[in-house]
């Protein structure tokens, strides 16, 4: 289903859901980003989607992940609380608001597999993120997370 993102947008439609999510930014011994390329709209993003009803906050990015997304993760420190100025409009008529908290974590086990949402999944050099095709949002979450800050930004 084809998905279209907006931030701080005017123009972007009307939210008629709300919707939390949860991401993690997973670095490896080299300094490398973990990213799936996702499927919905081709463009490269961190690890995670929207929380099921069941689910707690950390789990969303590490718990379901280890089931069927890109690999056996703990999670760490909260980094980033992403702004709820986020819309996302689906193809099926949803329109989301969106708000995400973004985790670090670390692996440690598993194999990583491409899950039913991404097509590719690769660990990116931080010199290499520029060129990739990623969304506004995925880039303030990966320049939170590179900054180091020792209090999650709340913006």
């Amino acid at each position: 289903m084809a998905r279209t993102e907006y931030y701080d947008d005017p123009d972007a439609p009307e939210p008629n859901s709300l919707v939390v999510a949860a991401s993690a930014v997973v670095v490896d011994e080299q300094g490398r980003l973990l990213l799936q390329r996702r499927r919905d709209n081709d463009l490269w993003a961190l690890p995670g989607g929207a929380m099921e009803m069941t689910e707690s906050l950390p789990a969303r990015p590490c718990g379901r992940s280890r089931r069927n997304g890109p690999g056996r993760r703990d999670h760490g420190s909260r980094r980033h609380v992403h702004r709820p100025r986020h819309v996302i409009a689906y193809g099926d008529g949803e329109v989301r608001r969106q708000f995400n908290v973004c985790f670090t974590a670390r692996i440690v086990g598993g194999t990583l597999a491409i899950s039913e949402e991404s097509t590719e999944l690769r660990f990116v050099a931080p010199g290499e993120l520029a060129a990739l095709p990623m969304h506004h949002t995925q880039r303030l979450r990966v320049g939170h997370a590179l900054e180091r800050r020792s209090a999650p930004y709340l913006g």
